[in-house]
């Protein structure tokens, strides 16, 4: 009798909203608007809300908190003190300081 093996499943892909490279998802960050309107990072990608992906690039989340890439992706205004934290657990994130 012979065994039948699954077949190995691809790694979901996402796409980072300021570079455009699509990467795994696991290489990726993903930041989320909750259903209260709070913006914050999701760190195991799972939280209920719309979310973003960022790479795990300084220059990537400096273009995204900086411009309005991530208003846009995540259709909410997101406040200049909510930036400042969000650059701040980044460069937590990534070792950027």
């Amino acid at each position: 009798m012979t065994q039948t093996t699954k077949p190995s499943r691809r790694a979901p892909q996402r796409t980072c909203v300021v570079c455009r490279e699509v990467k795994d998802k696991r290489d990726l960050t993903r930041i989320v608007r909750l259903p209260d309107g709070k913006v914050s990072i999701d760190p195991r990608g799972r939280m209920a809300g719309r979310g973003a992906y960022i790479c795990a690039s300084l220059a990537c989340w400096q273009a995204c908190l900086n411009g309005n890439r991530l208003d846009y992706a995540l259709k909410t205004k997101i406040a200049p003190d909510e930036r400042e934290r969000l650059l701040a657990e980044g460069r937590s994130l990534i070792g950027g300081g």
